[in-house]
């Protein structure tokens, strides 16, 4: 029988978005980037993991959203 070894549990910062700007008039892929998100209506709040991708999807439309850092 093997011992298993613990994994430590790194918690990492969060990003609270929110959209503050309507999508329309801007192209689809913005849209697309708003909806991937995880946004749903105009002034709605998520919070994501604080990873690269993330940061570089709310970059893309960073006009459209507001974002801080959550610890």
């Amino acid at each position: 029988m093997t011992a298993r070894k613990k994994r430590k549990v790194i918690h990492m910062a969060k990003i609270r978005a929110k959209w503050v700007k309507s999508a329309i008039s801007f192209p689809e892929r913005q849209k697309r980037t708003i909806k991937a998100l995880g946004f749903r209506k105009l002034n709605s709040e998520v919070e994501h993991e604080d990873m690269p991708q993330v940061r570089g999807m709310i970059e893309h439309v960073r006009h459209l959203v507001t974002w801080e850092v959550v610890e």
